[in-house]
């Protein structure tokens, strides 16, 4: 059966999206960028630190913390002794590889010899090659990674706003797992989870440049082959209880206290594109660089330029969060709390929103320019069921009522929590 690969054309923004689904399952995304001279290719499998359990083939599995983040590290190790990273350096890629709660992705940016580093990216991903002795190497080098992060007072703040914002929600957790979970990693358990989530039906290859989708899909079938396994089921995780403490601190070494304070919620089923675009807009309307509520207190010298907001919509829930340096953090999440009550109650300025809207489009305008940007951001669309390039059109319909109610409704004082690093208390 011949494949089909979608085309839409996207007149508004002058881009076009290639998509295919290969016979063995594996879903890909092409962003032709004519005439352009670089290339940027990523492939990952939708599988997070969170997916500890899962069933598969009727068996359910539970694993330590931290396994997602171990096999990244290890998955450059091929089975003839190469590594991957140093053979796609050695040919001017750059390559690179993270690990989220959702998705491990590894990718690269080229100018030259793309099909040479495309094959090696869907070589090297989906041929796992673990020893005892590489793995126990690996737990050293994993275990200094995470206690240089435990010293680091923004990783101290965040962890400890995860831990109130949930009780059991394994995104509570560190993405690299602890010292003591990962000693409980060992090959077996690399190939084990390799083999469940690494599999073409769980994956999605996405590619932007001067490319053509046949040939890209021809490869990936050369590549991977027609075989379907089994996609895993992990086990979903469901919490909405209101935080039991709303307010946490600790003593380090840093010279301005540093905050975090944020809100958990459940996303709503249905359009999922445009209630994240609906999160977004609602919190740069909030207290992003224009905003009322920030002008005010960086004129006070209660905030500084030290400030970022953000949204974030990891495995079945989400989050907003307000961070920065300020000297009395208690001030910046009543004046904050105040502020959502005020636009409750009286809404948003007209023009300030139709201002805030322009500039969230502009900066979905640039994004497309960066095949970076546009690559990860389609992998995860891809997953969730919507199109990056519808996104213009929604932000153009969003309406001040519905980021007013999305404030009203997510960021409430039972649900809202501050977590603060202080300095040490000179003597």
């Amino acid at each position: 059966m011949k494949m089909e690969i979608l085309t839409r054309r996207f007149e508004n923004v002058g881009e076009t999206l290639q998509t295919a689904v290969l016979d063995n399952g594996l879903h890909i995304c092409v962003v032709p960028k004519k005439g352009f001279s670089s290339f940027f290719a990523c492939f990952g499998t939708y599988y997070g630190s969170v997916m500890r359990s899962f069933d598969l083939a009727g068996v359910r599995h539970d694993t330590p913390a931290g396994v997602a983040h171990y096999l990244e590290h290890k998955m450059f190790d091929m089975p003839d002794g190469d590594n991957a990273l140093q053979s796609m350096t050695a040919t001017g890629a750059d390559p690179n590889a993270f690990t989220a709660y959702d998705e491990t992705v590894y990718y690269f940016h080229c100018t030259e010899r793309f099909e040479e580093n495309l094959r090696t990216l869907l070589r090297f991903v989906t041929t796992p090659y673990f020893t005892a002795e590489t793995v126990e190497k690996e737990q050293g080098i994993i275990a200094q990674e995470i206690r240089m992060y435990e010293d680091e007072p923004d990783n101290a703040v965040d962890v400890d706003l995860m831990k109130l914002l949930y009780k059991t929600h394994p995104v509570r957790d560190d993405i690299a797992g602890t010292v003591e979970s990962i000693a409980e990693i060992d090959a077996d358990t690399l190939y084990a989870c390799h083999r469940a989530f690494y599999t073409p039906g769980n994956m999605c290859l996405c590619v932007a440049g001067d490319v053509d989708a046949a040939a890209i899909c021809a490869i990936a079938e050369e590549m991977l082959g027609g075989e379907k396994g089994e996609v895993p089921q992990p086990v979903v995780y469901e919490e909405n209880d209101a935080p039991e403490k709303l307010y946490t601190e600790r003593v380090m070494s840093v010279s301005a206290p540093q905050f975090l304070l944020g809100a958990a919620y459940r996303p709503t089923e249905g359009d999922v594109l445009r209630e994240r675009i609906v999160a977004r807009l609602a919190m740069r309307l909030l207290c992003g660089t224009s905003s009322p509520l920030y002008t005010r207190l960086y004129r006070e010298g209660i905030l500084n330029r030290n400030f970022s907001y953000g949204t974030d919509f990891p495995a079945n829930t989400a989050q907003l969060t307000v961070g920065g340096e300020s000297p009395d953090p208690q001030r910046v999440y009543d004046e904050l709390m105040g502020e959502v009550g005020r636009i409750a109650a009286e809404g948003f300025d007209k023009d300030a929103f139709e201002r805030a809207k322009r500039a969230s489009l502009g900066a979905r305008l640039r994004g497309f320019e960066d095949f970076d940007s546009v690559c990860l951001t389609a992998f995860d669309a891809e997953r969730l069921g919507y199109c990056i390039f519808d996104a213009p059109a929604v932000l153009a319909s969003v309406t001040a009522e519905e980021c007013r109610d999305f404030l009203a409704r997510v960021l409430t004082r039972e649900r809202t929590v501050l977590s603060v690093v202080r300095p040490q208390t000179r003597v």
